[in-house]
């Protein structure tokens, strides 16, 4: 039996242009995935997309499996009715934008309780998040959630901590999610250990099921095991160095999901490494 590959890409700038800028440096480091935002990941705007450069991703996106990241100021969990709201509506944004471009799928982080009880914000995620996927057309994107590093109030850390989530959104068929290995390894999952890997997927499957993991985030870290800290660093160059990258491009759980860099590195040249990197190891 032939083991799906997982296509290696990266989180690319889309200066000029979504499909311009975007798969110009995805040409220029080898990528065969790609993700990107479309709109300011510090802001509140939603801006129109250029028809064109649409066109020319979607056109792309079948070769090329392409997935948007939310804004950063998304909160589903917030106590704040007015950041609640933009919450919402710009995830409604993503997602329209993302079916625009034959995106898989939009990547949002899980959020944090900030102030109020674990309880009342999850409450509050089932109200009205759960609508938000019912509005998902058949052929939209996925909403791809991403576990944090476990600073703070985060609602979602531990892959465990998926099945309060899943369970709120009564596991809602566009409901998948995202692993980030930094995040995964500052929360505490010891991606370095022996069988850290193994048991990590093992428990992301038991937690959510199978076919659940549609994206990964590969991203070493600067930072030791179960600091939560978020910061990510060059594949093979941190805390959880490459043999884990590839016993998670091996594993039968995996096979085919796509793997995109969010890596340090101001041009090409380090994001080109990390992709050639991850492809030996996964062609080993």
């Amino acid at each position: 039996m032939t083991t799906l590959k997982s296509p290696i890409g990266a989180h690319v700038p889309v200066a000029g242009g979504l499909a311009t800028g975007g798969l110009k440096y995805a040409a220029e480091i080898g990528a065969e995935t790609v993700q990107v935002f479309t709109s300011n990941p510090r802001g509140w705007a939603l801006p129109e997309g250029k028809p064109e450069e649409d066109a020319r991703l979607l056109e792309r996106s079948g070769e090329i499996p392409v997935f948007v990241h939310a804004p950063y100021l998304v909160n589903f969990g917030t106590p704040s009715a007015e950041t609640l709201e933009k919450s919402l509506a710009t995830v409604r944004h993503s997602l329209r934008r993302g079916r625009a471009i034959g995106a898989r799928g939009v990547v949002v982080h899980t959020g944090s309780a900030v102030s109020q009880s674990y309880d009342a914000a999850m409450k509050q995620v089932r109200e009205h998040v759960l609508p938000l996927l019912e509005e998902i057309p058949e052929d939209g994107p996925d909403l791809l959630l991403e576990p944090m590093a476990g600073q703070g109030a985060m609602l979602c850390a531990k892959v465990l901590d998926l099945g309060e989530y899943f369970d709120r959104l009564e596991r809602h068929p566009k409901l998948g999610v995202c692993l980030d290995t930094c995040h995964a390894f500052a929360a505490g999952h010891d991606l370095a250990a022996p069988d850290g890997v193994e048991r990590t997927i093992a428990d992301l499957v038991a937690t959510v099921g199978p076919g659940r993991l549609k994206l990964v985030h590969a991203n070493d870290s600067k930072d030791v095991c179960g600091s939560c800290k978020d910061r990510h660093e060059n594949i093979g160059k941190g805390h959880i160095g490459e043999e884990p990258f590839a016993a998670l491009l091996r594993h039968p759980e995996v096979a085919g999901v796509p793997f995109v860099i969010e890596t340090p590195g101001r041009d090409a040249g380090p994001h080109r490494t990390d992709v050639d990197v991850l492809k030996r190891l996964r062609d080993a």
